[in-house]
């Protein structure tokens, strides 16, 4: 298996890695630009324009563009984030020429035909309806309001029924070619393809971008605070979360350890302590994520209204022993093995393999070898994993969300916070 990175003269990377075992080939466009180079005006207008890119080019319609993939017995799809769009698609052997024709057109000759602008205002209207509705997504967007206040990156990615109702085909255009340039731009392909074949249709289909900068994105500072809904649910959502690594950081990988340990499986400290020992909840999890200045880790659990007070003593005690006490070799042990596995494992998925190295491209501007990867891990000590935890869990301000509870959330918020800060 062999990994070519070619840079056009615009700007755009090309990268791809070759499996001459599959049949198949998975490969897109990822873009540096997502919410939080939003203004507060515009939140919501990176999904806005991901969505409006299948509804029609100056050539294709949108029925013709879902026939054209799936003539080819190939699939397209697109998603945001806080800090990338991503436009991909996967294909047979052969048909990558094809792929990237569609995903060239859609990106750069999107019509934004009015009719189709009001069609899928409300579709996205009716999403942000369905997250409202539910627990877990909804607690989700309060915890980020709680840890970035009135910042892009504490927005809900899809936007406001206020904001995406505003927006108009000139507002999309103006955010595309503002912020869809050459330099921000990695088209990735893993499975089977050919580099230089792959080059040349690149090179074809994206040579004449604008091979501009963009504009930056204000800095990410994490506050932390408390949020509660007062609607009721069948079931309590907690959510805890802490100023955690950016992804650049050396010890953002401590840091997926360190959730690994605490929430990462079956045997992590919580599910052990919550699920296993007590039987609060179905399921709890932790998990830790990087920006390119920032991060966060955070727990998350739901139960029944009833045992919500035993629930937060169990989780606020385990976190403030993990400040307290050096982990045992073992369970250090299990979180790094559980993280390698991870790793290696994702290598043999050709998307999850093309996504990871445009991400790297993005971030980085290099790709990160497996072994550079397994060798950070590694070097992890339990004495390193407290130490991460003391910086963490006492130096930055717990943020706290809880939803379901209807009027008393707002109490079980308050009481995690406080178990916290005690």
């Amino acid at each position: 298996m062999t990994t070519e990175i070619t840079t056009l003269p615009s700007g755009v990377r090309v990268v791809s890695h070759a499996m001459p075992h599959l049949e198949t080939v998975s490969l897109g466009v990822w873009v540096a630009a997502g919410a939080r180079h939003e203004t507060a005006a515009e939140n919501g207008i990176s999904h806005m324009l991901e969505h409006m890119a299948f509804k029609g080019t100056a050539r294709r319609s949108p029925r013709t563009i879902a026939e054209e993939i799936e003539q080819v017995g190939g699939e397209l799809n697109a998603a945001t984030s806080l800090e990338m769009t991503a436009y991909y698609a996967r294909v047979l052997k052969g048909d990558e020429a094809v792929a990237l024709d569609i995903l060239a057109d859609i990106l750069q000759n999107s019509s934004y035909a009015k009719v189709e602008m009001e069609r899928e205002r409300e579709v996205i209207l009716q999403e942000i309806a369905g997250i409202n509705d539910s627990p877990d997504e909804l607690a989700y967007d309060l915890l980020q309001e709680a840890a970035f206040p009135e910042q892009p990156v504490g927005r809900p990615v899809i936007g406001t029924p206020q904001t995406v109702s505003s927006f108009s085909a000139d507002d999309l255009r103006r955010f595309l070619k503002e912020r869809y340039v050459a330099s921000s731009i990695v088209v990735s392909a893993a499975g089977a393809v050919v580099h230089d074949q792959l080059v040349r249709h690149v090179e074809a289909q994206f040579g004449a971008l604008n091979g501009g900068h963009g504009i930056g994105s204000a800095e990410a500072k994490y506050v932390g605070g408390v949020r509660a809904s007062s609607k009721t649910f069948e079931q309590c959502h907690l959510l805890l979360g802490f100023a955690a690594p950016s992804y650049k950081d050396r010890d953002f990988l401590t840091a997926q350890v360190y959730s690994g340990l605490m929430g990462g499986g079956m045997s992590s400290r919580l599910f052990q302590e919550v699920r296993e020992e007590r039987g609060l909840c179905y399921a709890i999890y932790s998990s830790a994520w990087g920006l390119a200045d920032g991060g966060m880790f955070n727990v998350h659990a739901a139960t029944g209204p009833e045992m919500m007070g035993d629930l937060i003593d169990v989780v606020t005690r385990e976190l403030n022993r993990s400040v307290e006490e050096r982990p045992e070799t073992g369970e250090v042990e299990r979180a790094k093995a559980q993280l390698k596995a991870g790793l290696l494992i994702s290598l043999e998925s050709s998307s999850a393999r093309a996504e990871q190295m445009a991400r790297q491209l993005l971030v980085h501007g290099r790709l990160l070898t497996p072994r550079e990867l397994i060798d950070r891990v590694d070097a992890v000590t339990p004495e390193e994993i407290r130490v991460f935890a003391e910086r963490m869990v006492r130096g930055s301000k717990p943020s706290v969300t809880v939803v379901g509870a209807g009027k008393k959330s707002r109490g079980w918020a308050d009481l995690t916070d406080q178990r916290m800060a005690g």
